[in-house]
């Protein structure tokens, strides 16, 4: 066996001497991996550090372990790799992240690494990147209304703290812009705690980054953002790590700084396109459409991670954004997240063409806890009535508006043309509001009365009677 042992001197509190081997037995080099034979004691996810003939170190991390031989994953290029001359040393421990609530405001990459030209960080401690999801019976149940100034989420698919609400897209849609205005205005209200936001960009082109850099930095919001950008030029390992990252990030910011934390992920689908490229190097066998078959079990692992803790006055709120390839909720990724998550916001290609922004498909659209975070105290005793009636009304007027193309309007009676200029107004009053405009709460339950109020008052059947004669707009009566 070829190695080095290396003798740490003991630390002054007694510690034991620790013992770092160098290994000079790399067997292979495959694509992202590398095979290292003859090793000791190396465990399973642990991260290595192989330094060239030339003094370069590069970084690695355990994917299989078979007796004396393991598997490692390189997070940067295998080129210029000298397999006799390079070593290969193990650190004794997982990715780790080194954490401070001076991270706010700053750019990291997808291993962490701060890339805004800022003083270093000097971090309260280094937490292993892998975590681990809350215990269920350790869980508060979510029930506070986060405001995201975005109407067609607040007013009908609200999101609640301690949510994990997904956002499905298709490619050449804004997701971007919609991610970055709920980064820019989410907020808690009536909650004196503070708010962070966590922003992982996964597999993004250099444009995109810098579109969420200067958009945050110009409006400020960058003050209270953690941002992790990875691009599409990095290494598949990073692009697995990012998320991680952002989470560990997320987890000390909430459950050990008491802060109220909204997690946005984008693009979940090029998280899944790198654990498919891994898994096919690793000659797995495969499972739907190439993905690996712990697809499922790898994002629940993340999505898992976040909710609110008993004896914890900090949360972690997740939106994870994912592009369905050819727009397809069926395919694995949109599907699997569906099961984890609680509801999904949809982003309709339709509306996009429209012009509408931004472009939500309202109607399949769903926030499974959005009854939890609504009503008297949390935003007004009418919320629940008005986004019933809404969800119905637009229903019955898009169907009126499928008739009136094939019947012609003449066919239609008067009621259902009033609905049929119910739905166009929805849209664009209600949907489209643009990726600037902030509106409160107030303003959409408004907006929402002010739209009902172009059909007659004996057609809102799902609100309480009483709460129609006390919002109903007057100008109308």
């Amino acid at each position: 066996m070829k190695f080095q042992r290396i003798f740490v001197p003991p630390q002054s509190d007694g510690m034991e001497i620790n013992m770092i081997r160098e290994y000079k037995t790399i067997e292979e080099v495959a694509g992202p991996l590398m095979l290292v034979k003859q090793v000791e004691g190396v465990k399973y996810d642990e991260l290595g550090e192989i330094q060239l003939p030339n003094g370069e170190v590069r970084r690695c991390r355990v994917l299989e372990v078979n007796g004396r031989n393991v598997l490692v994953q390189l997070f940067e290029s295998s080129a210029g790799l000298n397999l006799a001359e390079s070593k290969v040393r193990f650190t004794g421990h997982g990715v780790e992240l080194p954490v401070s609530e001076h991270m706010l405001g700053r750019v990291f990459n997808g291993m962490g690494e701060a890339i805004d030209e800022g003083a270093p960080i000097i971090p309260d401690k280094s937490l292993d990147i892998n975590g681990t999801p809350i215990n269920p019976a350790a869980r508060f149940y979510p029930s506070e209304f986060i405001q995201t100034g975005v109407s067609t989420i607040d007013g009908l698919n609200t999101l609640v703290r301690g949510q994990k609400l997904p956002i499905f897209s298709g490619s050449g849609l804004p997701h971007a812009n919609l991610a970055a205005q709920i980064a820019r205005q989410a907020k808690v209200r009536g909650s004196d705690s503070k708010f962070a936001v966590v922003f992982a960009a996964i597999g993004i082109t250099f444009e995109e980054a810098d579109f969420f850099i200067s958009d945050f930095k110009k409006t400020g919001a960058i003050d209270r953002t953690v941002l992790f950008i990875n691009l599409a030029s990095d290494a598949a390992i990073e692009r697995i790590s990012t998320p991680r990252m952002a989470l560990t990030a997320a987890e000390y910011l909430a459950f050990e700084c008491d802060m109220h934390v909204l997690v946005i992920m984008t693009d979940i689908t090029n998280y899944a396109e790198a654990l498919r490229e891994v898994s096919a190097a690793r000659k797995e066998v495969p499972g739907r459409r190439g993905y690996p078959g712990y697809l499922y079990t790898d994002l629940a692992t993340m999505y898992e991670r976040a909710g609110r803790k008993m004896g914890s006055e900090g949360s972690i709120t997740m939106i994870p954004i994912l592009s369905m390839p050819e727009d397809d909720k069926t395919h694995p990724i949109p599907d699997l997240t569906g099961y984890i998550t609680e509801g999904q916001i949809i982003l309709s290609r339709e509306m996009y063409r429209k012009g509408y922004m931004p472009p939500m498909d309202v109607l399949p659209s769903l926030s499974r806890l959005k009854d939890k975070g609504i009503g008297a105290g949390k935003t007004r005793e009418d919320h629940a009535g008005t986004m019933n009636q809404l969800f119905s009304s637009y229903a019955r007027g898009k169907e009126a508006k499928e008739l009136m193309v094939v019947l012609g309007e003449a066919a239609l009676t008067p009621l259902d043309r009033l609905y049929a200029k119910f739905a166009d107004a929805f849209e664009q009053e209600y949907v489209n509001q643009g990726f600037y405009e902030n509106r409160t709460i107030e303003q959409t339950l408004e907006l929402g009365w002010k739209l009902l109020s172009i059909l007659p008052r004996s057609e809102m059947k799902r609100i309480n009677p009483a709460l129609v004669a006390k919002y109903w707009p007057k100008e109308t009566d």
